[in-house]
C-alpha cells in the first residue's frame, strides 16, 4: 500500500499553550491516553460538541497507524444520562470510535492506569486546568439552517443526508479554526462522498499498483499533522491525475480512509463500469 511506508514518523498537534506544533509523546511506550473534553450544552447537541471528539477520533486513527494503542476517555460537564446517550448516538453516526471510559471534567486529569497524554478541548476552554500532557484546541463549528439560522446537529444527522458527509464537511476546515457548515458546504460534501465511493468501487476492478513516492510522502506529512484539509486536497488532485494508474488510486483512497473514516470502500461490488 502506497501510504504505509511513508507515514510521518510522528504525530503532531497544535499545542494550545505554546501556539506551535508539538510531537505527541505517550508517557507509556505504545499506549496513548487521550481525554476528550466535551463542551456542555443546555439543549440539543450542537456540532462543536461533536467536532471535539471527531478530532480525537482522527488522532486515534493516526496513532494506531503508528502502532500505538489508544485509550480515549470522554469527560462530560454535568450532562444528564439522556443527553449523554443522544450525544453518543450522534457521535456514532459520524463514525467516531466509542470511548474506553467516561468521566466528569473535574476528573479529566487522569485515566485508568495513568495520566493523560493529550487533552482535546474546545475553543474557550481552559488550556491549563491543572492537567499535564499536551493540550490541543478545536475551533467552534456551526451548521447554517434555513434563513441562516443555526441548526442542531441532531436534526441534520437524522435527515436524509449521509452523516459521513457532515464528517467530511468538518474535516474540510483546519481543526483549530472555526468551521461554518453552510448548506452549500454540506451539499458539496454529500456529493463528494458519493462520488469517491463510486470511484473507489470502479478502481477496485483494476490490478493493484503501488503509490508514487511523491503522493505517499505528501499524504504521510498531512496525516502526521492531522492536516485533513491538505489530505483531502491531495485526494481531489489524485482523481484527476492521469499519470497515476487506477490501481494506485484505489490503494491511496482505501488507505487514506483508515484515517478519514468515510467508508469509501462501501460500494465495492455494487457498481459496474
Amino acid at each position: 500500500m502506497g501510504f504505509c511506508t511513508s507515514l510521518s514518523p510522528m504525530v503532531r498537534l497544535l499545542d494550545a499553550r505554546s501556539g506551535s506544533y508539538a510531537e505527541v509523546k505517550p508517557a507509556r511506550r505504545g499506549l496513548l491516553r487521550v481525554c476528550v473534553h466535551v463542551p456542555g450544552t443546555a439543549g440539543a447537541t450542537d456540532i462543536t460538541r461533536l467536532r471535539v471528539p471527531l478530532i480525537a477520533d482522527l488522532l486515534f486513527r493516526a496513532a494506531e497507524l503508528h502502532d500505538m494503542q489508544v485509550l480515549t476517555v470522554l469527560a462530560f460537564a454535568g450532562q444528564s444520562d439522556a443527553q449523554m446517550e443522544t450525544f453518543e448516538r450522534a457521535a456514532d453516526a459520524l463514525g467516531i470510535h466509542p470511548p474506553a471510559a467516561r468521566t466528569s471534567l473535574p476528573e479529566a486529569h487522569a485515566s485508568p492506569g495513568g495520566p493523560m497524554d493529550v487533552h482535546v478541548i474546545s475553543q474557550g476552554a481552559d488550556a491549563d486546568g491543572g492537567q499535564g500532557g499536551l493540550v490541543t484546541r478545536v475551533g467552534t463549528a456551526q451548521i447554517r439552517g434555513e434563513g441562516d439560522h443555526d441548526a442542531a446537529a441532531d436534526d441534520v444527522l437524522a435527515g436524509p443526508r449521509d452523516p459521513l458527509a457532515v464528517r467530511l464537511a468538518l474535516m474540510s476546515f483546519p481543526y483549530h479554526q472555526p468551521a461554518d457548515l453552510t448548506e452549500d458546504v454540506l451539499a458539496s460534501a454529500d456529493e463528494t462522498v458519493a462520488h469517491w465511493r463510486h470511484q473507489v468501487a470502479h478502481w477496485a476492478e483494476s490490478p493493484s499498483r503501488p503509490m508514487p513516492a511523491r503522493i505517499s510522502q505528501a499524504a504521510g506529512s498531512a496525516f502526521g499533522n492531522l492536516d485533513t484539509v491538505s489530505a483531502l486536497g491531495l485526494l481531489r488532485d489524485l482523481i484527476l491525475d492521469a499519470d497515476v494508474q487506477a490501481g494506485a488510486k484505489f490503494e491511496a483512497f482505501v488507505y487514506a480512509d483508515r484515517i478519514l473514516g468515510l467508508d469509501l470502500p462501501r460500494d465495492i461490488g455494487r457498481t459496474s463500469r
